[in-house]
């Protein structure tokens, strides 16, 4: 290893593997620029796995007049349907209105979404009568009543995509590491940067990178990695945290979302189904910190449950939530805006004068557009040979239509068959991992063989995602995960301990 990523001349060096960064390495791959991404932790582990889960133009950004970030977004998320079928998909939802004026109001607004969106659009959007609307949402609060108005949008399960998108970009030739750090800028003795030390942080051994360009995709910490390259720069990034509660389908035995275009604090609220529960989100709260595990607040829970309580006939309780989850937004700052919630999502790059490439901001629907520009930026910067990117026509790893959403392994796309032969092989790799969950240990295998999972905590939280969808039960399957991951690792049982430690103290964090 040491060899090839010290005697390796990179044309670029991505530091960060979330959306942006994986994504950029694709594009980067792809275009035949030898291509080195690094990871602190896990590919996901931030922001990218924590996401409403959605691939979306973005109503909001509409609201605020933002016509063409929302232009961008709906012309992404078409070729997100397009290239990863067997992840993003169309989901309906419904506004349900409760004023005289709201159906016409709302109806307008997303007949313009629908024309934005023109031939790329998932579907037209429709005025619902009262009943039209009770009949798709079985458990809406019908006291005051109106009807609704119905459209449509995308739906994705963002750690599979971003676990798929890392597989692309190493079929494009890219090399991606998890668990490798960047520690220090190399630089000329003029100051200008021409590489990187990287640490495995696994096996602890550091490593001298050199690189014609370094991107800095590192989401909210992008301030800590521009503040190695100049003591004296002034922070871009600001923050708030959306929390999301996790419930069983029972509180929405539907197919279709429920979105609130405006709450107390100005945010969308969303009800959505996913993995066959329900996802309620989301707060925007304004943070100072930007830990790996953000912690919702107590009045966080109480929003999201009292609003769920008025447009839900059952009423959620705490007892009632299978998992929390909080993710950070990147946002990068507009003047003195103290209001995360009307800040533009748009990205930014800023070029320092050492020559460092920071892509900022942005949202996980225009990933593949932030890569292209950045990709642009950093080829300049390196005297790379220019090269047009042409990921708007390339398929995401396992890409496969008419996926069938109920099967177990739909979301493998291709690689479902793979892992089905897996267990013809060896029969007991179709044993549950949980009895609640259609999980196997045919999966664990799979996901070390290839998908670069390392520990537990990487499976049952990002390869699969029984961390986010039941907390109490991720928690029980933990030894037995471990067992598998030990005897195909070769780990001792000093390792296993460990493992199911770290994964438990980490779980207890995601029940109320």
């Amino acid at each position: 290893m040491r060899n090839t990523l010290e005697n390796t001349d990179w044309d670029i060096l991505i530091i960060g593997g979330g959306a942006t960064g994986v994504g950029t390495a694709i594009d980067a791959a792809s275009r035949g620029y030898k291509t080195l991404l690094v990871e602190k932790e896990d590919y996901g582990k931030g922001t990218s796995s924590k996401s409403t889960k959605l691939i979306h133009g973005g109503v909001r950004y509409l609201q605020q007049g933002n016509v063409s970030l929302v232009l961008e977004a709906l012309k992404e998320r078409a070729l997100l349907k397009k290239n990863a079928p067997h992840i993003v998909h169309d989901l309906k939802f419904i506004v349900p209105t409760y004023d005289w004026w709201e159906s016409p109001f709302y109806g307008i607004g997303l007949k313009l979404y629908d024309w934005l969106a023109g031939k790329e659009g998932f579907g037209n959007s429709e005025l619902l009568s009262k009943e039209e609307t009770i009949k798709a949402l079985p458990t809406i609060t019908q006291e005051g009543l109106k009807g609704g108005v119905i459209y449509h949008d995308g739906q994705f399960d963002d750690s599979r995509l971003l676990i798929n998108m890392m597989q692309t970009a190493r079929e494009q030739g890219a090399t991606l590491l998890n668990y490798h750090s960047f520690e220090n800028f190399i630089k000329t003795e003029e100051g200008y940067i021409k590489g990187g030390i990287v640490k495995d942080t696994l096996n602890n051994k550091t490593y001298k990178i050199k690189a014609k360009a370094v991107i800095n995709a590192t989401g909210v910490f992008s301030d800590s990695i521009r503040n190695m390259d100049d003591k004296k720069v002034s922070k871009i990034m600001t923050s708030s945290q959306g929390v999301h509660i996790v419930l069983d389908s029972s509180f929405l035995p539907s197919d279709t979302a429920i979105m609130i275009p405006e709450t107390e604090d100005g945010r969308v609220l969303f009800a959505v189904p996913w993995h066959d529960k329900i996802i309620l989100g989301t707060t925007d709260t304004p943070v100072q910190d930007y830990p790996y595990e953000p912690l919702p607040q107590e009045d966080e829970i109480e929003f999201l449950l009292s609003h769920a309580a008025k447009y839900l006939t059952k009423d959620p309780t705490r007892k009632d939530v299978k998992s929390v989850f909080v993710g950070l937004r990147p946002l990068v700052k507009n003047g003195n805006a103290e209001d995360t919630a009307a800040i533009s999502r748009e990205h930014v790059i800023e070029i320092s004068k050492n020559g460092l490439v920071t892509i900022a901001g942005g949202k996980w629907t225009t990933y593949r557009k932030m890569a292209e520009d950045v990709v642009d930026q950093a080829a300049m910067i390196g005297s790379l040979a220019l090269v047009k990117s042409d990921t708007e026509f390339l398929n995401i790893h396992g890409h496969k239509t008419n996926v069938e959403p109920s099967d177990d392994f739909a979301i493998y796309g291709t690689d479902a068959d793979k892992i089905l032969q897996l267990i013809k092989n060896t029969p007991e790799l179709g044993d549950v991992i949980h009895p609640n969950h259609n999980i196997v240990k045919a999966q664990i295998i799979w996901a070390i063989e290839q998908e670069d999972a390392k520990t537990i905590e990487d499976f049952l939280a990002r390869r699969t995602r029984l961390l986010f969808l039941d907390a109490k039960a991720s928690i029980e399957a933990a030894p037995l995960v471990a067992d598998v991951f030990a005897n195909a690792l070769i780990k001792n049982d000093v390792w296993k301990k460990q493992q199911i430690g770290d994964f438990t103290k980490l779980a207890t964090g995601y029940l109320l």
